[in-house]
C-alpha cells in the first residue's frame, strides 16, 4: 500500500530524518511548487524553480532562511506588499544579526567583509598550511586500525582549518575547541517548534573573543590576519561597527565547519561502502573533485534553505501570495530528474555534478564555498594516501546492504552524527 506523504510532518516527523528522499519525491510528483498542509509552508522541489527564487531578493526575504515557519512572525503578514513589516520587525526574529538572514543592500555591504577576508590569495595560502594541519590530525586518528570519523578527524580538521583561516591565534585554539564542543545545532530539532530553541544566538562565545580580537587589533595593529579583518571597510570606504565584523567572523566559524563536517561524513560514508568506486579514486586522483561535487548534490549538506514572500508572485505557474514563507529543498532540488539523470545514483563520472545547489545560489550563495571544496579535496587525498583500504564497521553500522547511521535530527542539516571506520594502513606509513 502506497505510503501517504501528505499526512506526514516534514518538520515533526523523526522518521523523515533517516532518509527523506522519498517524502520529496512525492511532493515534486505533485508538483515542484507545493504547500505541505501541516505548517503551510511552500515546498520548492524543482531546480528551475529553484534558481527562480535564490535569483530573485527583490520578490523573496532571506529574513527566515535560518528558522523557517518557527517561531512565526513576530506579526501577522497582511497585505500585498510586506517588505515594511519586515523592516519593521526583522530584530525580533531570531538569528536577525547573522549574514544569512540578511537582505541586499545590508547583505551586500556585511558580505563584502567577509570576502575581503577570503581572498582567493588568503584561501590559497590557507589550502597550503591543510595539508600539514591534515597530517598532523591523522598521525593521532590513525595511530590505531579504526576510529570513529566526525569527533576523531572531520570536526577538529574543519575547525582548525577555519582558525588558522580567520587567524586565531595557537594558543586559544583549545579554548575554542572546548566551547564549541557541545554547541547546540543550526536549525531547529525534530519535534521541537518552541521559540527558546532559536531564540538566542548559539554563537556568544565566538562573538565574545572575536569582539577581544578585533576591537584589540584596531588598537595594536599586527601583520597578521586578524589585523586585516579589523581594518576591513564596507565597499563606501566607511569602517563597520566592531561587532558588525565580529558577526561575519563568526559565522563563518560556526556555519562553515558544521556543512563541511557533514560533507566530510557523507563522502566516507560512500567511500567505505564502495570498493570500486575508493579503488578508482585511488587509482585517479583527478577524479577527487568530481566526487566531491557528486557527494554534494546527492546528500546536501544543508536540506533546505527559507525565503519569506515580500509581494504576490507566481512560481512554477503556483500561486504564491505575499507572506508565503517557502523551502527551497536543495536535497530535492539536486534530485530533480529534469536536471540530473537517474538522480538517485552516485555517479563518479557526472558531467553536470558541480550544477548542484548544495551552496545555493545568487546573492546568497555560500561564500566559503571554495574552502569546502578545498577542505574536503585535502582530507580525501590525505586519508587514500595514507590508508590502503578504508571500510564501514559493521559491527557499528551493519553489514553491506542493510547499513545503519543516525543522522542529524534536524530539518536544515543533513550529515552522520557518528561514523567508525575501519581500515589497513598504506605500505611505508607509520602508525
Amino acid at each position: 500500500m502506497a505510503k501517504d506523504y501528505e499526512a506526514l510532518d516534514f518538520f515533526r516527523d523523526e522518521g523523515l530524518v533517516d532518509d527523506p528522499y522519498p517524502y520529496f519525491e512525492a511532493m515534486r510528483g505533485r508538483c515542484p511548487v507545493h504547500r505541505e498542509p501541516h505548517h503551510d509552508v511552500m515546498m520548492v522541489t524543482g531546480y528551475d524553480e529553484a534558481l527562480a527564487v535564490y535569483n530573485d531578493t527583490d520578490t523573496y526575504s532571506s529574513c527566515v532562511s535560518v528558522t523557517g515557519p518557527f517561531p512565526g512572525f513576530p506579526v501577522p503578514l497582511e497585505g500585498d506588499d510586506v517588505s515594511a513589516l519586515i523592516e519593521e520587525h526583522r530584530d525580533k526574529l531570531p538569528m536577525s544579526d547573522q549574514l544569512p538572514t540578511l537582505d541586499p543592500p545590508t547583505h551586500t555591504d556585511h558580505r563584502a567583509l567577509l570576502m575581503r577576508l577570503i581572498t582567493p590569495k588568503r584561501l590559497k595560502e590557507n589550502e597550503a598550511s591543510m595539508w600539514r594541519l591534515a597530517d598532523g590530525l591523522l598521525d593521532e586518528f590513525l595511530a590505531g586500525e579504526r576510529g570513529e570519523f566526525i569527533g576523531g578527524f572531520a570536526a577538529p580538521f574543519t575547525r582548525v582549518v577555519i582558525a588558522d583561516l580567520l587567524g586565531v591565534p595557537d594558543e586559544d585554539h583549545e579554548d575554542f575547541a572546548d566551547a564549541l564542543q557541545g554547541r547546540p545545532r543550526s536549525g531547529n530539532t525534530v519535534g521541537n517548534t518552541g521559540s527558546e530553541t532559536l531564540a538566542h544566538s548559539p554563537l556568544e562565545f565566538l562573538y565574545d573573543r572575536f569582539s577581544r580580537y578585533i576591537t584589540d587589533r584596531r588598537r595594536e595593529p599586527r601583520e597578521d590576519v586578524l589585523t586585516s579583518l579589523a581594518r576591513a571597510t564596507f565597499p563606501d570606504g566607511s569602517t563597520p561597527e566592531v561587532m558588525d565584523v565580529v558577526r561575519v567572523a563568526a559565522n563563518l566559524f560556526s556555519a562553515g565547519q558544521e556543512t563541511t563536517v557533514r560533507l566530510l561524513g557523507s563522502a566516507m560514508v560512500l567511500l567505505g561502502d564502495d570498493p570500486e568506486l575508493q579503488r578508482q579514486l585511488r587509482a585517479e586522483r583527478d577524479r577527487v573533485p568530481n566526487f566531491i561535487e557528486e557527494t554534494l548534490r546527492i546528500e546536501s549538506p544543508i536540506k533546505g534553505d527559507f525565503r519569506l514572500a515580500k509581494k504576490p508572485t507566481t512560481l512554477g505557474g503556483v500561486a504564491v501570495p505575499a507572506g508565503t514563507t517557502l523551502m527551497v529543498v536543495n536535497a530535492a532540488v539536486n534530485r530533480d530528474p529534469r536536471q540530473f539523470t537517474e538522480p538517485a545514483t552516485f555517479d563518479l563520472g557526472r558531467a553536470n555534478a558541480r550544477r548542484h545547489v548544495s551552496f545555493g545560489r545568487g546573492v546568497h550563495s555560500c561564500p566559503g564555498a571554495p574552502l569546502a571544496r578545498a577542505e574536503a579535496r585535502v582530507a580525501i587525498e590525505r586519508l587514500l594516501d595514507r590508508t590502503a583500504d578504508i571500510r564501514l564497521s559493521a559491527a557499528a553500522h551493519g553489514p553491506a546492504g542493510a547499513r545503519r547511521f543516525d543522522y542529524v535530527p534536524t530539518f536544515i542539516l543533513r550529515g552522520v552524527t557518528s561514523l567508525e571506520l575501519e581500515w589497513t594502513h598504506a605500505e611505508g606509513t607509520t602508525r
